[in-house]
């Protein structure tokens, strides 16, 4: 975390890494500061909703270490699920889609508000979007506080780019980070997948990364 901020302060650039290097910018505030607030919650079912790699695993493991809890991958639901949340006061369900049990999903769901606990559900798309078989189950998923991790601004990518380097061991200059935040796609799976391209060219051609080879990644 130091050597991170330092590489931050270096560059002249926003500090504003907060627990366990989470970079909260534009993109992703409203969900840091909510899930932060716990329990002021406006209800007390969260649907945190965006693209993969936007971090709502990240931020959900932060809030269990602040706060406690259980979670659980959602296509891994059963009747045992109902038993292992009794003892928790937060539930996260991790990656919600089609492939889950309704039924179970829904006495689940139920039962947390039966006991007055909070939820939060992460999927990729709004809970709201989703068409379940269960009608009970669509008109409970209307009962959600929708929070979205948006697509990430310059701030964001500068740190992503940044900080998935530096746990490379790869040193690169600003003006490089500025280049590639220029040109590349506004997705985080694009940054990720470019951060793994620029690392295996750089590791073949044994160079440190310039121009040549980010605009070889880029496919430019």
């Amino acid at each position: 975390m130091n050597n991170l901020n330092q590489l931050i302060l270096n560059f002249d650039h926003e500090q504003n890494f907060k627990d366990q290097d989470f970079y909260v910018s534009k993109s992703n505030e409203y969900s840091f500061k909510l899930l932060n607030s716990w329990p002021i919650w406006e209800k007390n079912f969260i649907n945190l909703f965006g693209e993969k790699f936007s971090g709502k695993t990240h931020l959900v493991n932060i809030f269990l270490e602040k706060f406690n809890g259980i979670k659980i991958e959602a296509d891994q639901i059963n009747n045992q699920s109902l038993k292992d949340i009794k003892i928790y006061e937060n539930i996260v369900i991790e990656n919600l889609n089609k492939n889950i049990d309704e039924n179970i999903f829904f006495t689940l769901l139920n039962n947390i508000e039966q006991d007055n606990k909070f939820l939060i559900v992460t999927t990729i798309k709004p809970i709201v979007n989703f068409k379940f078989g269960l009608n009970d189950l669509n008109s409970r998923s209307k009962n959600f506080l929708l929070s979205a991790l948006e697509k990430p601004g310059d701030d964001l990518m500068f740190a992503l780019i940044l900080k998935n380097l530096s746990d490379r061991q790869i040193s690169i200059d600003k003006k490089l980070i500025d280049f590639i935040v220029k040109r590349i796609d506004r997705s985080y799976g694009k940054i990720f997948e470019f951060i793994y391209k620029i690392d295996n060219i750089s590791l073949k051609r044994r160079k440190p990364i310039d121009f040549k080879i980010i605009r070889e990644a880029l496919g430019e």
